[in-house]
């Protein structure tokens, strides 16, 4: 029985079912009863495994297809009109033609499976933030976390009304065969294909399908930003709280700065942090002239690996209840999970993220090979359950912003912080976001990747025309927030990180909320605007159990010409690469660079 009359949701069903001919077709309405007997069924089927219920209440293990464990940035298309709106970065085919293939691939695909209809909320429902979307799948996996992730169910749809303003989705496994796994957009027409996946963010489309890819076309055509980024509330003794949006590449300790626990020097002053969200942001301008972000997300899609009591115990925590773990390890002697880094207790009697029997004492750091649980491994938990979870999570109007943070992972280029000088410096600043690598087989190490404000895989559109966007929104917000750019990862001669990190990051933040509130100076270089050495607050930190010193600070917040003279040539080829679309004032940016470093 269908659950709305809308017209643009009717005809997405009608259509899919004629086309993928399922068994039956299941409206999804978000009852607790409703989600409580697919799970049953998902254990029946041996799609999920239900884990100790006194450890891990409600929570489940998913194995995926070994071949179906990532994105795939290959074979995720923007098909739009023409490939120059996709850009350079994109890959893209003729709508028309990448539609005759989708076609055919889901023609029958759906066979003696059950459709599901979900209707889900990026944001909260009723906000002036929020949109609405359909995702019709044959997949209970796609369901359970979806009713994670997002917010489903009939309140969407009455929200929703008879509005064509929808997103509308399709899903289905089909065979699984890689090669023809294919995500794909088509941003004029607002709607999401993915076949032959069944891994989150392939599949789960309110995650970067919608949330980023969609709502970056959107938010370009309606005068807002779809982001990367985490959104962090400081709370100060007298009650204030200040927040900040950031965004980083994968492995620049994004989750931990969303979840940071405040070292205790802060905690003694009565200095609390709150997580509003930890991976995407939608920033619009509020009636006061400010910033103003939603997380438009319900839940966390977390990397498992690395994650413990040192470095997340909130994220930790969150995956105590409530959570679909996929790709971990099955500890068979309490019906538990682990995974690589959470502790140095490997279980004796355990089956690997494969199904296999696995051998701990096999297990080598090295060799990824003999890894218990996936690298990629993920858990999919209720951002309610999270102990440092905002009062303002469920605010439809989000939260104002003071600072813009980008980041990225430089052993010697990059200070510790510096501020641009404006918004379109700040524009320039996260254009240029950068991370290296290290290839040990060749001994090359420092080669950079640009991922730009940490969108390169997730921009709807033209990169240039994204830029542009991000220049505009500048002219018209009355109030804007201030950009910086952080680098945790400096590193001393011998390789050795000098910054110990994690919670101690918000002595940074700190002293990027003190600049924006006029309360402190600083020194201008030929970057941006770099802290004086007294203005970090250091009391009490340590690295490696050793006093970390104002000499060791000066040392982060220096300035190697040298090295940033052979970034502003690695930019301009970067700049190069985007082609004719690129906005001159970057251009311009670029040679004021250039020069301040003669």
């Amino acid at each position: 029985m269908e659950l709305t009359q809308n017209p643009s949701v009717l005809e997405l069903v009608q259509k899919t079912a004629e086309l993928t001919t399922p068994k039956e077709i299941v409206w999804i309405d978000g009852s607790e009863a409703q989600l409580e007997s697919l799970r049953k069924i998902a254990v029946e089927t041996g799609e999920l495994i239900k884990l100790n219920e006194e450890k891990l209440p409600g929570c489940y293990l998913n194995r995926s297809d070994v071949n179906d464990v990532a994105r795939v940035e290959g074979r995720t298309f923007i098909c739009s009109r023409t490939r120059e709106e996709a850009g350079p970065t994109n890959n893209w085919m003729d709508p028309d033609e990448m539609k005759a293939k989708l076609h055919e691939i889901l023609r029958g695909a759906m066979a003696g499976r059950t459709m599901y209809v979900i209707p889900y909320a990026m944001g909260v429902i009723g906000s002036p933030f929020a949109k609405y979307g359909i995702e019709v799948t044959d997949s209970i996996y796609v369901v359970l976390n979806m009713a994670i992730m997002t917010r489903i169910g009939t309140k969407v749809l009455e929200a929703l009304g008879d509005s064509s303003d929808v997103i509308l989705g399709v899903h289905s496994k089909v065979t699984l065969d890689p090669e023809n796994r294919y995500i794909v957009h088509f941003p004029e027409e607002n709607k999401i294909v993915s076949v032959n996946s069944n891994y989150g963010g392939n599949v789960l489309q309110g995650k970067k399908c919608f949330s980023l890819r969609i709502a970056s076309v959107l938010g370009r055509r309606e005068g807002w930003l779809a982001e990367h980024m985490l959104i962090l509330g400081v709370e100060f003794p007298n009650g204030e709280t200040k927040y900040v949006c950031a965004a980083f590449p994968s492995a620049c300790g994004k989750t931990n700065l969303a979840m940071l626990i405040p070292p205790e020097v802060y905690r003694k002053k009565g200095i609390k942090t709150w997580t509003v969200g930890d991976d995407i942001a939608w920033l619009r301008i509020g009636k006061d002239g400010r910033l103003w972000a939603m997380n438009p997300e319900n839940g966390f899609f977390g990397v498992a690996p690395g994650t413990n009591e040192k470095s997340n115990p909130n994220a930790l925590a969150t995956t105590k209840r409530d959570t679909i773990f996929t790709n971990v390890v099955h500890n068979l002697d309490d019906n538990t999970v682990w995974w690589e880094g959470l502790d140095n207790n490997p279980p004796k009697n355990a089956i690997d993220w494969k199904g296999n029997k696995w051998d701990y004492t096999k297990y080598d750091k090295k060799d990824k090979s003999t890894c218990g649980a996936h690298p990629n491994s993920r858990f999919t938990s209720v951002a309610k359950n999270c102990p440092c979870v905002s009062p303002k999570f469920d605010d439809p109007a989000g939260v104002p912003i003071s600072a813009i943070i980008f980041g990225g992972r430089r052993a010697k280029t990059a200070p510790l912080v510096y501020q641009s000088t404006s918004w379109q410096n700040g524009t320039f600043v996260g254009s240029i976001m950068a991370s290296e690598t290290t290839a040990a087989a060749s001994g090359a190490i420092g080669v950079v990747r640009r991922d730009p404000m940490a969108m390169r895989p997730f921009v709807g559109y033209n990169m240039g025309d994204y830029w542009q966007h991000w220049l505009d929104m500048g002219k018209i917000i009355p109030h804007a927030p201030k950009i910086f750019h952080v680098n945790w990862f400096r590193t001393d001669d011998n390789g050795n990180f000098i910054w110990p990190g994690f919670g101690d990051n918000l002595r940074v933040v700190d002293w990027i909320l003190a600049r924006c509130e006029g309360k402190v100076s600083a020194r201008e270089t030929e970057i941006g605007y770099l802290p004086y050495v007294k203005d970090i607050d250091i009391e009490g930190l340590e690295n490696d159990g050793k006093e970390f010193t104002h000499m060791m600070l000066d040392e982060l917040l220096s300035v190697d010409k040298a090295l940033w003279r052979e970034d502003a040539e690695n930019i301009e080829g970067f700049y190069t690469s985007i082609g004719e679309r690129l906005p001159a004032k970057l251009w311009e940016e670029l040679e004021t660079l250039k020069k301040n470093l003669e």
